[in-house]
């Protein structure tokens, strides 16, 4: 479907051909690139008398603003349907509507840019590796202890087996946030440790992941510090100054550029180029949505393949 280029304009001639209503939706792909109807829904509100049909991503947060902005129908649909309760998603958004008072909702809602970490940090690498096709992984490296969890923005380090310059000079230059992801070959010896971590914290850098390897692990876990590595070692390189920071590396074949969101939890670590963070993380959500929905249709005592309908994609 290609969008007009200027939607008033048809909107006029819609209405002057006697058409009851207008529709204005904004298609799953492009709500997973974080956009919105609002802008055109007032432009067309403002230049037409019949009635404007709204849809695409409208939840019980934004319901109210479809209204405002000059709907008369609001169409709702994965804020209903990936509810794990329907009903109570339903009464929500319609008191939404009647009262014109957003009620806060947990899912259903769309990063649009600067909202990116608080996003992603509901999401898991799981989710993220669904969103891109299932890829995006770097298989290889795991975290230092269960429960650990980072994403941020990479900060990337090209450095030399054993030689931990390069990697610590790169906590100097990180913002608050970031993830140094550190290629180091996937080899020993150990190029981070738990005076790097401290010093790492200090910047309040959001964690550490290293092709290579790390020691004083019993420490960098004690200090809840979030790192994931290829292997541990009990001992260290020298630092000789070998190296770049802030530049394309490949890791185990995956390429990590600066600035691609790095998100990591028991499972791994997952990349997203910079360029796509705003529509994979959106697409991330949209897989903890839909398997939110199903978790509870199986609790209520479906089966994964009932709720999956593999039958019906089974080769016979």
């Amino acid at each position: 479907m290609v969008q007009v280029a200027d939607v008033v304009k048809r909107a006029k001639e819609a209405e002057a051909f006697g058409a009851s209503y207008i529709g204005i939706h904004i298609a799953i792909d492009e709500q997973m690139q974080g956009k919105t109807p609002w802008d055109t829904l007032r432009e067309v509100a403002a230049a037409v008398s019949i009635p404007i049909a709204v849809a695409g991503g409208i939840n019980s947060q934004t319901a109210p603003v479809a209204i405002e902005a000059g709907a008369s129908i609001v169409v709702v649909g994965g804020a209903i349907t990936k509810a794990t309760d329907a009903t109570a998603a339903t009464r929500t958004i319609k008191t939404a509507i009647e009262t014109l008072v957003p009620a806060e909702s947990e899912f259903f809602v769309r990063a649009t840019g600067p909202d990116i970490r608080e996003m992603l940090s509901r999401v898991s690498a799981a989710n993220v590796s669904d969103a891109l096709h299932r890829s995006g992984d770097i298989p290889g490296i795991r975290p230092l202890a269960p429960g650990m969890k980072l994403c941020g923005p990479a900060l990337t380090v090209r450095t030399y087996p054993g030689d931990w310059c390069k990697p610590v000079e790169a906590i100097d230059q990180a913002q608050p946030g970031d993830v140094i992801v550190i290629d180091a070959g996937g080899v020993a010896p150990a190029i981070w440790g738990e005076l790097a971590t401290n010093s790492a914290i200090q910047k309040q850098v959001a964690g550490v992941v290293i092709w290579g390897g790390a020691r004083d692990t019993g420490d960098i876990i004690a200090l809840g510090f979030p790192l994931f590595s290829s292997l541990v070692s009990p001992t260290a390189g020298e630092p000789k100054g070998f190296g770049e920071i802030g530049v394309p590396i490949k890791i185990n074949g995956v390429r990590v550029s600066p600035g691609d969101w790095i998100i990591g939890d028991d499972d791994g670590i997952c990349v997203i180029p910079k360029d796509k963070a705003v529509e994979y993380t959106n697409r991330a959500m949209d897989v903890l949505e839909k398997e939110n929905r199903l978790r509870t249709e199986i609790q209520a005592g479906a089966t994964l393949s009932q709720v999956g309908y593999l039958q019906k994609w089974e080769k016979r």
